[in-house]
């Protein structure tokens, strides 16, 4: 049986967790909209995009590195403790990782916010890297997002 693991990060803003969270909980019209190097669509197949049970197909443009193609499911929402929980049910990303879920958290930190985002994975194979390259790529979202948010409230 192939090795599972887990991948953490923390990730300081700038941004207010309140503004952090509503960008982050829009990311189906932000994303495209912001990043459209890395987002060509991201399309509603079922639900409104933000409860939990939607399920979105993501295109990805030229800036995401091994995948092109993904579904994701939200498995919970709370809007109260600014955490959302995804799963990856279809697309590139499988084929390396038999499963992969994500959870994202917003937490208030001073003036701005702290976002704590993980995954847990099973990897397809023993010799299939840990998904460092999925973790890198939520982290430059979440910076960006930062960086998009302090523009429009300058």
């Amino acid at each position: 049986m192939a090795a599972g693991g887990k991948l953490e990060a923390d990730v300081e803003l700038k941004s207010p967790a309140d503004k952090f969270w509503e960008s982050i909980r829009d990311s189906a019209n932000l994303f495209v909209k912001a990043f459209p190097d890395q987002y060509k669509s991201i399309e509603v197949l079922e639900g409104d995009g933000k409860a939990a049970g939607s399920i979105r197909h993501i295109i990805y443009g030229e800036g995401s590195p091994i995948v092109k193609s993904s579904k994701e499911r939200i498995d919970a929402v709370d809007d109260v403790k600014k955490t959302v929980a995804y799963s990856v049910i279809d697309g590139d990303l499988l084929k390396y990782y038999k499963t992969f879920k994500a959870l994202i958290a917003v937490v208030p930190k001073g003036e701005g916010s702290l976002v704590k985002w993980s995954c847990e994975f099973e990897k397809a194979k023993d010799d299939i890297p840990d998904p460092s390259i999925i973790k890198e790529f939520a982290i430059k979202n979440f910076v960006e997002v930062d960086e998009l948010i302090l523009k429009e409230n300058s």
